[in-house]
């Protein structure tokens, strides 16, 4: 078994996923920017190289997951410089001591990466086209992406890439900055007044899918591969509304319906194959089926009846 450090462990992914991991066997760390109980976990903010070096100077690890991030469109505009130090100074922080200390990284990066393509998202397409990322999310989440390659040419570290499509489920507790299904939800439940917008599609994976294909890469680690992890479910938007309310037994009067959304990806239609050849991701649970484990979730974290 191996030894993990996962950065964003108390995040919405990396909690599930550091269960995930400790269930297999391995022994687990993880970091996120609060003070917590468990014993394998440390308080350090990546953009901090004192902080994150402190963690390494104390510990050897085999892979290193870095989910640490300033996660969603709208938060990478009101947050900019919180956006910039966490995902691309705390990336080059982390690639820094990847090159002293020799672990294996796993990057999560983002369904952003592919802007405004308008076909079949497959890995490749960052290799063949000149994409243009809609959002100072994405354009970081790009930039990682190309410190990791520049540090794999400069220094041969290994890293494996991650690009996670619209994750939802339970532990994604609600913000005005968190995914569709988690917005849509909580307002739902709370008869708060909502937007969607009519022309965008997304993939949605729910986030035991997620996790269970994460974990599954320190199984089968292939240094300076991309994987796409997504689900099955191309929807539009609407359709994500449409379910909520007929779960909760609500009508749409809350609802604002607008054509679409400017500097976000309109669509998003990816291409899983190359996960399920080598990471045997298997997308199980339907959109139909974790909607409703979502709000039951959400039910219980806000005592609602």
């Amino acid at each position: 078994m191996s030894k993990i450090f996962v950065t964003g462990g108390l995040g919405a992914v990396g909690s599930f996923l550091v269960h995930e991991l400790r269930k297999r066997g391995h022994e687990v760390w993880f970091c996120d920017l609060c003070h917590h109980y468990d014993p394998n976990y440390i308080r350090c903010d990546i953009s901090h190289f004192r902080q994150l070096e402190s963690v390494f100077q104390n510990h050897t690890f085999d892979y290193v997951y870095n989910l640490a991030a300033e996660f969603s469109r709208w938060n990478g505009e009101d947050f900019y410089e919180n956006l910039w130090m966490t995902n691309v100074v705390g990336m080059k922080n982390i690639l820094r001591l990847q090159e002293r200390c020799g672990f294996h990284l796993i990057h999560t990066s983002s369904s952003e990466v592919y802007g405004d393509y308008e076909g079949v998202m497959t890995e490749d397409v960052m290799d063949k086209y000149e994409v243009r990322q809609m959002n100072d999310y994405a354009i970081t989440k790009w930039v990682n992406e190309m410190q990791i390659m520049n540090s794999a040419l400069m220094h041969e570290t290994k890293s494996v890439r991650v690009r996670l499509f619209n994750t939802y489920g339970p532990g994604e507790r609600y913000s005005p900055y968190r995914s569709v299904i988690c917005l849509f939800a909580y307002r739902a439940l709370h008869n708060i007044p909502y937007t969607v917008y009519l022309n965008h599609h997304r993939t949605s994976t729910y986030i035991l899918d997620m996790t269970a294909t994460l974990a599954n890469i320190a199984d089968n680690f292939k240094p300076g591969e991309v994987y796409n992890i997504g689900g099955t479910d191309y929807h539009d938007i609407k359709t994500c509304s449409d379910l909520i309310l007929k779960y909760v037994k609500k009508d749409d009067s809350i609802v604002t319906y607008k054509e679409s959304e400017e500097f976000t990806t309109k669509d998003k239609k990816v291409d899983v194959s190359k996960a399920i050849r080598d990471l045997g991701h298997n997308p199980k649970v339907t959109l139909v089926e974790g909607i409703p484990l979502t709000i039951e979730w959400m039910k219980r974290e806000y005592d609602i009846d």
